[in-house]
């Protein structure tokens, strides 16, 4: 069993703080043909310069950027090498220095964090973070091929050239170890889809039920599909700085701090360790796992966790100072790709002890107010609506997540997701019973950008400073 040295475990340090000000996105949809890529870019980008209340002219602002973070999945979808500079350029940041971040699904919150270090280290003082995916130019099942070759070829693909058939074998592997009920599942489907119906950028919201989802085809035994998000078009942003120039741009900035943690892409040979203990657990915790895993030829993190979360989590988790998430979180945003890895990630970041993840979503906690007592949830999850609601234009995935989390701290929910001409803007037509997700008074919110079957991971906390 591999445990961690010292080494492996010491928590980083920044040279200075990092905050968020701002963010921007376009609405998500399967195609959007009327737009090219750069337009969409350029579509997040100024609605952050533009809508986010910071002090100065856009303009202005713009020419406070020094540094830019491009994340983007796959060059396939668009055909395009190195399609940042094209973007970089679009946007009028020539001659400054981008990167290009592709770390799979965990792409935007990859290049959240690389931004954050730019601006940490003071390379930069402020750092435009832009990501995109553009799903649309190829069919469905070709970018599903495209999709699942970020997998292990040698391992992951002979199961199916489909992420979906992937997380089926730990979705199965995850309800026998824990016994549990599909229903569970299902209800996750049903909430954050329902919560995404009060998003304008949202791809697909609907009002489903429980029985629904569980009636519907089965996409890879026995995941269903309601259980899986959709491939997604669209752009999201977000400008990082350092203290200073923070406090001069918003009177309501954001901290940040972001870790990561990998995994090797073989999912099912991945070699068992020591679990790592969140501040808020003990080894007595988990004396009984050990005894149940070893009955049921189990190991951590096997085919029920996800390593890589654990492992960033740890690490923000130190950064950030938070002793016991459930209680020092006020939301969260996990990377729901699936049903069954929303639930997963319950116990790899400590809202819940591993093995008792289903209890999570069925206390009511993870919900904005708790259907069964009325008050406020604990720590609700994906009021954005997530990726079964919501999107997954891979690249924007983890910048938007944030953005989500920022827009909750600063008290902006109604702002970004209530204004009519929002809805307008994209063609929609506001609900008439929309209803605000405003999280009363959050002060800390995390958000999880997340790849493959967990083989990158990137936990950003996100903390209120004024």
């Amino acid at each position: 069993m591999i445990e961690f040295k010292a080494g492996n475990l010491r928590v980083p340090k920044w040279t200075r703080p990092v905050y968020m000000v701002a963010a921007g996105t376009t609405d998500y949809r399967k195609r959007y043909p009327e737009k090219k890529l750069e337009e969409l870019c350029m579509m997040a980008f100024r609605m952050l310069l533009e809508e986010n209340d910071l002090r100065m002219d856009p303009l202005e602002v713009k020419g406070l950027i020094n540094f830019a973070s491009y994340g983007e999945f796959a060059d396939h979808f668009q055909d395009q090498l190195l399609c940042e500079a094209k973007v970089h350029d679009y946007l009028g940041l020539d001659l400054l220095p981008n990167v290009g971040v592709k770390t799979g699904g965990a792409t935007g919150g990859s290049a959240l964090l690389v931004g954050a270090q730019a601006v940490a280290s003071g390379y930069a003082d402020c750092a435009l973070v832009l990501g995109w995916e553009r799903m649309d130019e190829v069919k469905t099942w070709t970018g599903n091929y495209y999709i699942s070759t970020a997998a292990c070829k040698e391992f992951e693909t002979r199961l199916a050239r489909n992420y979906a058939s992937y997380y089926a074998p730990m979705a199965r592997r995850f309800q026998d170890m824990y016994d549990v009920d599909e229903r569970v599942r299902a209800e996750i489907a049903v909430k954050n889809r329902g919560y995404a119906l009060c998003s304008p950028y949202s791809q697909q919201p609907g009002r489903h039920t429980i029985e629904e989802v569980l009636e519907g085809n089965i996409v890879s035994d026995p995941l269903r599909f309601l259980e899986c998000c959709a491939m997604s078009v669209g752009s999201a942003a977000a400008l990082l700085c350092s203290e200073e120039l923070a406090h001069k741009l918003s009177d309501k900035p954001v901290r940040l701090f972001a870790a990561g943690g990998s995994h090797t892409l073989r999912t099912g040979d991945r070699r068992p360790m020591k679990i790592l203990l969140l501040p808020n657990e003990s080894e007595d915790d988990y004396r009984q796992l050990y005894a149940d895993m070893k009955e049921q030829d189990g190991r951590w993190p096997g085919f029920e966790s996800f390593g890589a979360t654990r492992f960033a989590a740890y690490m923000a988790y130190h950064m950030a100072g938070i002793k016991d998430p459930v209680e020092d979180l006020d939301l969260i945003e996990t990377h729901d790709a699936f049903t069954i890895s929303d639930l997963q990630t319950y116990g790899d970041v400590g809202l819940t002890l591993y093995g008792r993840e289903q209890d999570y979503v069925t206390s009511g906690e993870c919900y904005l107010d708790n259907p069964h007592t009325g008050r406020p949830g604990k720590c609700p999850a994906n009021l954005s609506g997530g990726l079964l609601g919501t999107m997954h234009a891979v690249g924007a995935t983890g910048i938007l997540q944030a953005g989500e989390v920022l827009w909750q701290l600063q008290g902006k929910y109604d702002k970004f997701h209530g204004d009519t001409k929002l809805w307008d803007r994209f063609g929609k037509t506001k609900p008439a019973d929309w209803q605000s997700l405003q999280v009363k008074d959050p002060r800390r919110g995390m958000a999880i950008s997340h790849a493959g079957v967990g083989s990158h991971v990137v936990c950003t906390v996100l903390e209120k400073s004024w």
